[in-house]
């Protein structure tokens, strides 16, 4: 065993939103961390500390790569993301989100890595199904789980999945909801919505980085059935009308909204799955009212 073992990581998705903050806050709490990185993705993206490994789309060099960064627990947060999918999107969508993670899984057996986090997504019970997918991108991160019971079953992996909800947060680069508030309100342009009443679920970034690592706490404890699911939710659903109510406010602009010019889109999320339950040990710390102000804080610091 490594000296560090238990102290080691590896991550996808380290160049996203909450990959580039897990990553961080791991290397900051003195953890050795690995990155697995795409051809065209740029290293220096990382955050400082962390060591990258290329991989070339093989399930060899997925095992060559896994075997050299030795991680303790696995952080699988890659992903393609399409709400609603065209056909040019098919083969992305299964390559990144089934074929990519079932070679890593096939490689963390290989090597005796036992521990995975896996970000899944509420979006995989859409009106509180125990599965029902929203779209094609929650079908592939069910079909991945369905996988992950072969080697739950085989290789005496043990797994959390949690289940995202919105997430948000200062510097966001993501084209959602809080950059086009932003915008708008800048600009001063109007914006085509829809009637505003569907429910979002707003996790800060900060409450899901805690909670991926305590997901990796609660595996290294040897908690819990083989495989267990969780619900990476803050407790408090507002409507999408009122968020950007209380933004406009936080901000100091009332946003030109057109509510109702657009339809709701086909299988729209009316309501966020409640049915999950929170990782042992983690509640989120920052209630929506705090997160806007540091997210509106932060656009305003970078407009001037």
């Amino acid at each position: 065993m490594h000296p560090t073992d238990r102290r080691r990581t590896l991550i996808t998705g380290a160049t996203g939103f909450i990959g580039s903050h897990l990553a961080a806050r791991l290397v900051a709490d003195g953890w050795e961390v690995h990155a697995v990185l795409r051809p065209e993705s740029q290293a220096d993206a990382l955050p400082p500390g962390v060591v990258p490994h290329v991989h070339d789309g093989t399930t060899a060099q997925m095992h060559t790569l896994v075997a050299a960064a030795a991680p303790s627990v696995v952080f699988h947060l890659a992903s393609v993301f399409v709400a609603q999918h065209q056909q040019e999107d098919v083969t992305r969508l299964v390559r990144t989100n089934v074929e990519f993670a079932t070679q890593l899984l096939d490689a963390m057996a290989a090597s005796g890595v036992r521990h995975l986090v896996n970000a899944g997504t509420a979006w995989q019970h859409f009106e509180n199904g125990d599965y029902n997918p929203v779209c094609l991108y929650a079908a592939t991160k069910q079909a991945f789980e369905a996988l992950l019971t072969f080697y739950v079953e085989t290789a005496r992996i043990r797994a959390v999945s949690l289940r995202v909800f919105d997430t948000y947060g200062p510097g966001d680069p993501r084209p959602k909801l809080f950059s086009v508030l932003d915008r708008i309100a800048r600009e001063g342009s109007e914006l085509a919505m829809s009637p505003g009443d569907q429910l979002l679920d707003l996790v800060y970034i900060d409450d899901v980085v805690d909670a991926f690592i305590a997901a990796a706490r609660y595996l290294q404890a040897g908690a819990g059935a083989a495989h267990e699911i969780f619900a990476l939710s803050s407790g408090d659903a507002v409507s999408l009308r009122e968020v950007a109510t209380r933004y406009g406010r936080i901000a100091g602009r009332p946003l030109p909204i057109r509510w109702g010019s657009r339809p709701y889109r086909e299988r729209e999320v009316m309501v966020p799955w409640f049915l999950g339950s929170p990782i042992p040990g983690w509640t989120p710390q920052v209630s929506l009212e705090e997160g806007l102000r540091r997210v509106i804080a932060h656009a305003q610091s970078r407009a001037t």
